[in-house]
C-alpha cells in the first residue's frame, strides 16, 4: 500500500514539475523577446527535428 501512495506522489510531483518548468519557459520568453516568440505546445508533437508546426497539413506528411 505504500508503495502505491509514493508511486501516485512521484506522478503527482511530475505533473506539477512539468507545469512549473512551462511557466518558467514562458516568463524567460516575455522577459527575453528579442530571443523569438513563445512556441506554444498546441499542434506540435508530429514534426521531426522540433520544427515546431503548428497546422495539421504540415502533419500529414
Amino acid at each position: 500500500m505504500t508503495v502505491y501512495f509514493v508511486t501516485i506522489a512521484l506522478i503527482f510531483a511530475l505533473l506539477l514539475a512539468g507545469i512549473g518548468v512551462d511557466r518558467l519557459y514562458r516568463a524567460f520568453a516575455a522577459r527575453n523577446p528579442q530571443l523569438g516568440p513563445f512556441r506554444k505546445s498546441e499542434g506540435c508533437g508530429c514534426c521531426s527535428g522540433g520544427s515546431g508546426c503548428g497546422d495539421d497539413a504540415a502533419c500529414s506528411r
